[in-house]
């Protein structure tokens, strides 16, 4: 307590000043919004982006460094006016009734990851990145030949470079700054363990899912083949309600943290999120099937190859009226940039569809949004897809449907936003086709 409180001292944290009537002193972590705090923001990179950055470093055989800064949230400049009380056991002898004026930021404050992002941001932008409009967590450095990337995930840090020399400047310059901690090449990152082979990357959260497994005491559960019932829907009362709902939301959130490296239980864990607000013991019974799957599979997870191809290939399908309360259809997708899985979603669509024709078309527009914003993605690293991207779809009206321009009576109720598909394929950046499901 006393080296932290003396490194807050030499950073400039506070200057203690007279309190006065009209001061709103918190104690460090009760702010009100509005009052102590406006926005907060923590610089959280996108999972598609890391794995898609990841792609491209191993495309061009570059390194990839992981670096973790030293007390981030202490290098913000707060905007706004907080007072706080002089921390208990270190009150100043000489003025014990004064308050901390905060000029910097502090751990605990909701502002702190906001305020640490723009001191980041204002230094790498001095450096000549530039902070990609797809991802704000994504700086780009880009001179002649010169290439790199930084990856930012509130202090952790991703860098990849092109050459040596560009990467040993880039972390002088940081460390210089921030001091940072070299945890050299790649191998754990926001708890999953990144494997090296000599044709790509191996990426596995097996430490994770067993502490899932542990919190739920499966830890030597039957291992189940598939993690979700086939042959029957989760309805919104399926059995009694769930003794412990806390636990149930605590589980479900866990599992979709899982998801970043396990694309396999992304319908399963969509489908109990669902009923988060209130969960009953059916749904509970749908969370321990996905527990047991992943007992069984706890090794599995993604592997990113140096893949020759930089073409956008994706596939999508949907279920009509799968949802037995709402009648909603569910879709999902899967994009791949060159033969590296890079985005995948699993989802229920915010309206009803009148047919299996709309909601096909309705997951269509949805991967062709997604691999849009992965064009403008790879554009901004300056790795341009030139090629149309393929979405494969396993219906043939609405493969119709995204290239015919003409509205007909089953069709004219569709939003227009998305019609948009037909735009991309006419303009020939998309190019849906049919595949057999």
């Amino acid at each position: 307590m006393t080296e932290e409180f003396r490194a807050l001292i030499k950073n400039g944290t506070w200057e203690l000043v007279p309190r006065t009537p009209d001061m709103n002193i918190i104690r460090s972590m009760s702010q009100q919004v509005g009052i102590d705090c406006t926005e907060t923001f923590s610089p959280v990179v996108k999972p598609a982006t890391i794995r898609t950055v990841l792609s491209l470093a191993l495309q061009n055989s570059w390194s990839i460094h992981q670096l973790d800064v030293k007390n981030a949230f202490l290098h913000g400049t707060l905007s706004e006016t907080v007072y706080m009380h002089q921390p208990a056991g270190f009150r100043d002898p000489q003025y014990p009734n004064h308050v901390c004026y905060l000029k910097k930021s502090l751990y605990g404050l909701k502002q702190a990851p906001r305020a640490w992002y723009q001191c980041f941001t204002e230094y790498v932008s001095r450096l000549g990145f530039i902070h990609s409009k797809c991802d704000h967590s994504l700086f780009i450095y880009k001179h002649g030949t010169d290439t790199a990337y930084i990856l930012l995930y509130v202090d952790d840090i991703i860098l990849t470079a092109s050459s040596k020399s560009l990467k040993d400047m880039i972390m002088r310059h940081l460390d210089a700054e921030f001091s940072m901690t070299d945890l050299g090449q790649l191998s754990s990152f926001l708890g999953i363990s990144v494997t090296h082979t000599p044709t790509g990357l191996f990426l596995n959260q097996a430490t994770y899912a067993r502490d899932i497994l542990e919190r739920a005491d499966m830890l030597h559960c039957k291992p189940a083949k598939t993690p979700v019932d086939t042959k029957s829907k989760l309805s919104a009362r399926a059995g009694p309600v769930f003794h412990d709902p806390s636990f149930f939301r605590s589980m479900a959130g866990a599992l979709q943290y899982l998801t970043f490296t396990r694309p396999d239980i992304s319908y399963a864990v969509q489908q109990i999120c669902l009923h988060m607000h209130a969960p009953h013991d059916g749904h509970m019974g749908a969370l321990k099937r996905i527990l047991r799957y992943i007992h069984g599979t706890i090794d599995h997870g993604i592997y990113l190859s140096k893949s020759p191809s930089r073409s956008l290939v994706a596939y999508t399908d949907a279920d009509w009226a799968g949802c037995p309360d709402t009648r909603r259809s569910t879709s999902g997708y899967c994009v791949y940039l060159g033969d590296n899985l890079i985005s995948w979603s699993s989802k229920r669509q915010p309206t009803l569809s009148r047919s299996s024709a709309e909601a096909e078309y309705r997951g269509v527009a949805n991967v062709v949004s997604e691999s849009c914003w992965l064009r403008n993605l790879l554009l901004e690293l300056h790795q341009p897809v030139r090629k149309a991207t393929i979405v494969y779809c396993d219906n043939v009206s609405a493969i119709f449907l995204s290239s015919n321009p003409v509205q007909h009576q089953r069709t004219k109720h569709i939003e227009l936003d998305i019609h948009f598909v037909r735009e991309y394929v006419a303009r020939g950046q998309v190019r849906v086709f049919h595949v057999p499901s």
